[in-house]
């Protein structure tokens, strides 16, 4: 029987998802930011990357969306907090969780296809 805001598992919800270069466009259209380390290999390599790489914030507001479904929904999260620490290239794959961290507190991880934190110190608060 459930229970409202009750935690539903252990891990409460997880996601991986595959990064596209047409996924990283589309989020650069949506979000007006059209830095060209996100769109243009070769600019993103005159500049030291190993090409293009994807949003941080894309990265991020799909932690969010794991989060949200953790917590119950959208309108429960109070807080959403993360650090941008590796980066993600196309054909990457980040599995996104979120587990329990004690009352209204879930901790947030995003960890690529190599078992590297992408993104750390993340978690979330919730209304339960």
């Amino acid at each position: 029987m459930p229970v409202p805001g009750a935690v539903r598992d252990s891990v409460l919800s997880e996601r991986s998802v595959r990064f596209t270069k047409e996924q990283i466009a589309a989020y650069a259209q949506a979000s007006g930011d059209h830095n060209p380390i996100h769109l243009d290999d070769d600019f993103a390599r005159s500049v030291g990357l190993p090409g293009l790489i994807a949003h941080g914030m894309l990265q991020m507001g799909l932690m969010g969306v794991v989060a949200a479904e953790a917590a119950g929904g959208p309108d429960k999260l109070t807080r959403l907090y993360c650090r941008f620490a590796g980066m993600v290239l196309p054909g990457d794959t980040v599995t996104f969780t979120a587990e329990p961290a004690g009352p209204g507190k879930l901790e947030l991880r995003a960890v690529n296809q190599k078992g590297e934190a992408v993104l750390t110190k993340s978690s979330a608060d919730f209304n339960q």
